[in-house]
């Protein structure tokens, strides 16, 4: 039990999610060598980047316009109708390469990598032995026996590489020097069009292309982090051509009204994506977070934690989830949210109550014009349409000390561009990925 909320149940944890209340503390972030600068680091400060944290050990550009000449939502609007750079580059690429690259990630990974094509990519999840979510990574089969990691953030390197250690596939497991943007908006077709020709508009979604940009060896996805049309150049070399690539991306932008901005989490809210950290981590089962879809039901061939997933999909299915709480989605009275959470905010089932829950991803959604959430709740409490209590900081609630409405709504909370594959499943009527 955690005794820092003792009414919000975390029995079914070992270390409790801190639900302390301690808001933006004010501190400045120390800038060492302890945590890496990606390529890109300084031209996003050139590009006005102000605001900043850390993912994979690495500093991750957060802000760029700051809150009095509007903020996230002026980079949210560049977002929705031009186009936008993002300095992704702390999506840190590990390599598994050799005659059993197939094999060792079919192992790692919960979906069965040998329908995976060459030049293709999928969404992936790879589970400990209990289940838990290790990561989250967009995998990308560059060939028949190549693979890349495109990692969330978790350290996936030295759990492939331990896991290889008992193992022995033959295989060689290394990180390396590939550093991606992502480009995304309903002109990022257009942009990229220019930077390699039209064949660009003819890469299918979580489809792959081998090209130069600037005269630099890239890889090209059709992917992102928004539900929006957008790619992901997968600079090679990166150390040596960042500026050269960046900034041949930002001249052909000019004319789409290229803006280079944050990572857009009020969209990627919207379009129902999870940030590992945040929305889920190793003590969190993909049942609970919207990711059940990723246990196939279909794969015979063994994989990292197939037994305490299918073990937990059937105690699902007989009514006892061997879990306490569940992610839900929701809308939320108060104030427009315009900045990022410092607290997981609490969520009770009545305006006096105790609180039994939390948010995990707040945001204001202009088009929605609503406050939408993330949050963990009770399994009892997440039916569609269930009402709840959110005790947000007073800049945001409507009467000072007292928690706004809320009710659990189906995620996503818009129909999506690029439509994820949990979203092209369920119009199919399918539970589960292959």
């Amino acid at each position: 039990m955690n005794n820092n909320v003792p009414s919000v149940d975390q029995s079914n944890r070992t270390v409790p999610i801190n639900l302390r209340q301690s808001g933006p503390t004010p501190v400045e972030m120390l800038i060492d060598t302890r945590v890496r600068k990606s390529p890109y680091w300084e031209l996003s400060h050139q590009a006005g980047c102000w605001k900043a944290s850390i993912y994979n050990r690495m500093y991750h550009p957060r802000g760029y316009v700051k809150a009095e000449d509007g903020g996230m939502m002026v980079e949210y609007d560049a977002l929705v109708n031009h186009v936008t750079l993002w300095n992704v580059a702390v999506e840190r690429q590990i390599q598994v390469k050799g005659p059993d690259a197939e094999a060792f990630v079919n192992f790692v990974i919960t979906r069965d990598a040998t329908k995976i094509p060459p030049m293709r990519a999928r969404y992936v999840i790879l589970c400990n032995e209990d289940g838990g979510i290790l990561n989250d990574p967009v995998l990308l089969r560059i060939a028949e026996d190549e693979f890349w990691f495109s990692l969330s953030d978790s350290d996936l390197m030295l759990w492939l590489q331990g896991v290889n250690v008992g193992h022995r596939f033959d295989v060689e497991i290394k990180e390396i020097d590939v550093a991606p943007v992502q480009i995304q908006g309903p002109k990022s077709v257009d942009l990229l069009v220019d930077l390699v020709g039209p064949a660009a508009a003819e890469i299918p979604s979580y489809g792959l292309m081998a090209s130069a940009v600037g005269g630099c060896e890239v890889i090209i996805s059709q992917t992102g982090f928004t539900g929006e049309k957008g790619y992901e150049i997968y600079l090679r070399d990166a150390t040596l051509y960042a500026e050269q690539m960046w900034n041949a991306v930002v001249e052909a932008g000019k004319k789409h009204n290229l803006m280079v901005v944050a990572p857009a989490h009020h969209r990627r809210i919207a379009a129902g994506i999870l940030s590992w950290g945040q929305d889920m981590d190793a003590e969190t089962l993909p049942f609970q977070v919207n990711l059940g879809y990723q246990v196939p039901r279909k794969k015979t061939a063994d994989y990292i934690g197939k037994r305490a997933l299918e073990t937990a999909r059937d105690e699902i299915n007989a009514g006892k989830p061997p879990y306490t709480h569940t992610l839900v989605g929701m809308k939320m009275d108060g104030r427009p949210i315009d900045d990022y959470a410092p607290d997981f905010w609490l969520i009770g089932p009545d305006a006096e109550a105790e609180p039994f829950g939390y948010v995990t991803s707040p945001w204001y959604s202009p088009e929605l014009g609503v406050n939408i959430a993330m949050g963990f709740v009770p399994v009892h409490r997440a039916e569609l349409g269930a009402e709840l209590w959110v005790h947000l900081p007073d800049h945001y609630s409507d009467f000072v000390g007292t928690p706004v409405r809320a009710l659990v709504v189906e995620m996503p909370f818009r129909p999506s561009v690029n439509p994820n594959q949990r979203e092209r499943l369920k119009g199919s009527g399918l539970d589960a990925a292959v």
